[in-house]
């Protein structure tokens, strides 16, 4: 007598293929939140660390960095006309790289040299993966510094963290001086202490969030002339000037009409965003970082900028 073998129909198949898809589509929103979830946190340990990298620098300088540094003559050119930017051009996070394990970087670049000087277009180019938001979906390490006719000026690694200057955007202001019209911490020149924020460090902003899809930022140097452009997801926002490649602002700035600008909320190149989607990553001067919505209140948002403001009646939500 023979047996006859038992299998699947067509339609139990089906059935059975469909059930997978079903389970599929129930399971991959959950494995992407925990793949955003573990980059996220990536992005935070970045801020943290850079946090800490700028506690020690003041230990050692007694002050914290520049957002760049600009010293006109010589070698490093007259300053621009239109911003007052020179050489060297070295960006904070440059400074920092001893601090964060990557001095042998640091001692690759002609310090003597303007960033953008042919002597350090191969260590320009270094990626260093704790300047990087894993959540940035543009994986490109490097980009083309360009002018406003689109000349290529230099071509120098991401970063994906941006200094604060405070409330205004002082891009186009040549003084020498600074510090009498910004009212952050970082900007060019700067040199502030911790001393000198007398808001608290918990309640003043250092660092945020910039991703390539918004506009491109470096850990090397601001280059005179230089154009920073949104990115092309924001066709009709307008190119800045150089220094929103390593500096953003809060507002309301200078412009007319002048705005306030939480993260995520403007095409303008000199406003933090991210890619994490409702805000983004912000490392204050206690070295602590706190998610900050794109819904902040606008004037806690503001007033968060600034490093000797004295607003007592605004709260963090």
């Amino acid at each position: 007598m023979q047996t006859r073998k038992r299998a699947f129909t067509l339609v139990e198949l089906l059935v059975v293929i469909a059930i997978i898809g079903v389970l599929v589509a129930m399971l991959l929103p959950a494995v992407q939140a925990a793949r955003e979830s573990a980059r996220r946190t990536q992005c935070v340990n970045n801020l943290k660390q850079l946090g800490v990298a700028l506690s020690a620098f003041h230990d050692a300088k007694t002050q914290l960095p520049s957002a760049y540094l600009a010293q006109p003559g010589g070698v490093m050119g007259p300053a621009d006309p239109d911003t007052g930017d020179a050489g060297p051009g070295w960006t904070c996070l440059e400074e920092l790289l001893p601090f964060m394990e990557a001095a042998n970087i640091r001692d690759s670049l002609d310090l003597k040299s303007p960033c953008w000087s042919p002597a350090n277009a191969t260590a320009a180019r270094r990626v260093i993966p704790n300047f990087l938001c894993p959540s940035v979906s543009e994986l490109s390490t490097t980009y083309q510094v360009q002018d406003a006719t689109g000349k290529t000026l230099a071509e120098f690694a991401r970063a994906h963290y941006v200094a604060s200057a405070g409330r205004m955007n002082v891009w186009d202001n040549t003084a020498a001086d600074l510090r009498p019209f910004a009212d952050g911490v970082f900007f060019r020149n700067s040199r502030i202490r911790f001393r000198d924020i007398t808001d608290g460090t918990s309640h003043t902003t250092f660092f945020g969030e910039q991703t390539p899809v918004h506009n491109d930022s470096t850990w090397v140097g601001i280059v005179p002339t230089a154009a920073t452009c949104p990115g092309p997801t924001f066709p009709f926002g307008d190119c800045d000037l150089a220094a929103p490649q390593i500096n953003v602002h809060a507002g309301p700035g200078g412009d007319i009409p002048s705005f306030i600008l939480p993260p995520n909320t403007s095409s303008d190149p000199d406003a933090m965003y991210s890619e994490h989607g409702n805000g983004c990553n912000v490392l204050y001067g206690d070295g602590s970082v706190r998610f900050v919505l794109d819904s902040i209140n606008q004037l806690v948002w503001s007033a968060m900028s600034t490093r000797a403001g004295n607003e007592v009646d605004v709260q963090e939500p």
